[in-house]
């Protein structure tokens, strides 16, 4: 029987993005897994008299590319794809927690592909209603060793909620914050300044990513100074990176060290001239997410952690940053000696998250 919380789910994205009679909405579905959250929605729209399209972009067919395209091709963005972004009004991506392959992976040519696929999440930011929902699946799970219901709970819990109260809280908190100069993230390996005079704070409260929950700015570009280190695995586009160490100066990041992964980092930052500044600096705000998954989409909402985006940046926040990659990475500080100020104002101190972070 099919979970009655993806058809909550289908309202509630409709609802966000407006979809009515005769709105285009396209889908993409990475995984199988994804599937009775894709059907509840395209149900859904046709409901509403809307025109929904599937494209089945599965992550397997990037591994098969990754594997035996040409350099050309996996350069290339997905022309189908591409199409979409420009045909849909909403679009909407399912995108299943699809464990890493197994066999090593050629960093390179992966990053040539990322650098492919950011053309796509450009189009998509600019130029539909959009949402994306990170489908926990039982084999993710078991990879990071978490039973599923525990996981999909916690999905669903971050997933379905009153947005539009937080969204009122938050917004009142961005206003608080939009009048400071520097954030400081610091704990027993990081010592990060970012400035952020004169850039807005915005909320995130169910219409783009889901799970969500997260306050965001774009810190002026060249006032990112410091380190900041990443311990622990998490994965990106398929690859492992674990303990990741990233130094900064007057906005660039100039050294990048890992224990794995190293390559593929040093490579995405080569992407284009704006992959190594900072584009985003996210708070996460949603207290009924807990576990860390190694994955980035979700982890960035936990209450208690902090992340940066490298590459492109919000212009909604102020943001000029552009690039074709978007990495975001996240930092628990739900540990002692972790902190987070704004202007010396302590929203997370000895591993605590304080008010106003905490809402109701």
């Amino acid at each position: 029987m099919t979970d009655p919380r993806w058809a909550e789910l289908a309202r509630q994205l409709c609802d966000a993005h407006g979809v009515a009679n005769g709105t285009k909405v396209g889908v993409f579905r990475t995984d199988s897994s994804t599937t009775p959250g894709v059907l509840a929605l395209v149900e859904e729209v046709y409901r509403r008299g809307g025109l929904p399209q599937v494209v089945d972009s599965d992550e397997r067919f990037d591994r098969a590319a990754v594997a035996a395209a040409s350099a050309d091709v996996l350069a290339t963005p997905a022309p189908l794809e591409l199409w979409s972004m420009e045909w849909a009004d909403v679009h909407v991506s399912y995108r299943g927690m699809v464990a890493p392959a197994a066999d090593p992976v050629d960093e390179a040519r992966l990053a040539t592909q990322r650098g492919a696929k950011g053309a796509i999440s450009t189009a998509r930011w600019q130029q539909t209603s959009w949402a994306l929902v990170r489908v926990p699946t039982p084999e993710w799970a078991s990879l990071i060793g978490l039973p599923y219901e525990t996981l999909l709970d916690e999905f669903f819990a971050g997933t379905l909620a009153d947005w539009p109260r937080l969204r009122r809280d938050w917004d009142a908190l961005c206003g608080e914050l939009g009048t400071a100069r520097e954030v400081r993230i610091m704990s027993r390996d990081t010592d990060l300044r970012l400035g952020t005079a004169g850039r807005t704070w915005v909320s995130f409260a169910g219409e783009a990513n889901l799970p969500d929950g997260e306050i965001a700015t774009a810190p002026v570009d060249d006032r990112v100074d410091g380190h900041i280190a990443f311990p622990g695995t998490f994965w990106f586009a398929g690859a492992a990176v674990e303990d990741l160490r990233l130094e900064f100066r007057d906005g660039e990041a100039t050294d990048v060290q890992a224990a794995r992964g190293g390559e593929f980092a040093r490579r995405l930052l080569d992407t284009d001239a704006g992959a190594r500044r900072v584009g985003e600096l996210g708070v996460g705000t949603n207290p009924r997410m807990q576990s860390m998954t190694g994955d980035l989409l979700i982890d960035e909402k936990i209450l208690g952690t902090v992340h940066i985006a490298l590459g492109r940046a919000y212009p909604e926040c102020g943001g000029v940053n552009r690039s074709s990659l978007h990495w975001d990475i996240v930092k628990d500080l739900r540990e002692p000696g972790a902190s987070l100020m704004v202007d010396g104002r302590e929203l997370i101190r000895d591993g605590k998250v304080l008010e106003p972070l905490l809402l109701p």
